[in-house]
């Protein structure tokens, strides 16, 4: 889902400059990462598909991923939310961040490696047990920004690149110095693509120069 926005414009751009024959049609669809996982392992007939990359590892040693057409895409910063008309804490160093997750009566995170990795940092601050019945998982292919805004959730965390285009949330900044989570996000065949050679070019466009600005647009980097 962190990606939806900008696979769909990259999509466009590669459909216009292949001069949008039938042969390069893209249709992305874009669902939770664990769904995505789930069903290219059941062997959907996908051409490709873009997750995190501990995900295209697991993809890639089942079978399921084609191994030598791994290309890491974006690197994805996450971000810390409040609702738009809430006290907006501070959360401009490690300390202050780890202040306000003990001050929010509940807290929002996301399935995949991101949520993972905040859950260590709550391990890492030695608060893991006290904020555990205030935590809150967004359910697959729901944004955490939704249950910000909809006041489910008073601190939320996520990709930057979903947080941003979420109504009725503030976005306070993304992870300070000390506990950033960076996600790097990677494209690759599926074993069950009925038109390989079409994907692989695909994903060369997607991780080349031509690509930068677009990821960039969306707060990504290319990775």
């Amino acid at each position: 889902m962190a990606t939806r926005q900008v696979l769909a414009e990259l999509a466009d751009a590669y459909r216009v400059l292949s001069g949008a024959d039938v042969a390069t049609e893209v249709a992305f669809e874009s669902v939770g990462g664990v769904d995505a996982a789930k069903r290219v392992q059941a062997g959907e007939a996908f051409d490709l598909v873009v997750l995190a990359a501990d995900a295209i590892d697991k993809l890639i040693a089942t079978g399921r991923v084609i191994a030598d057409s791994k290309a890491d895409l974006v690197r994805s910063v996450v971000a810390i939310a409040v609702r738009a008309d809430a006290p907006q804490p501070d959360v401009g160093s490690e300390e202050a961040l780890r202040r306000a997750v003990l001050s929010a009566r509940t807290l929002g995170y996301s399935t995949g490696p991101s949520g993972t990795a905040l859950l260590k940092l709550f391990e890492r601050w030695g608060i893991a047990d006290t904020v555990r019945d205030r935590v809150v998982q967004a359910p697959p292919g729901v944004p955490v920004g939704q249950l910000v805004a909809s006041g489910e959730v008073e601190l939320g965390f996520q990709q930057f690149s979903e947080m941003a285009s979420q109504p009725g949330i503030a976005v306070l900044g993304t992870m300070p110095p000390g506990c950033e989570i960076v996600s790097t996000f990677t494209g690759g065949l599926c074993a069950a693509s009925r038109q390989p050679e079409a994907a692989r070019a695909l994903l060369a466009f997607m991780r080349s120069p031509a690509a930068a600005d677009t990821k960039r647009r969306y707060g990504m980097e290319p990775a």
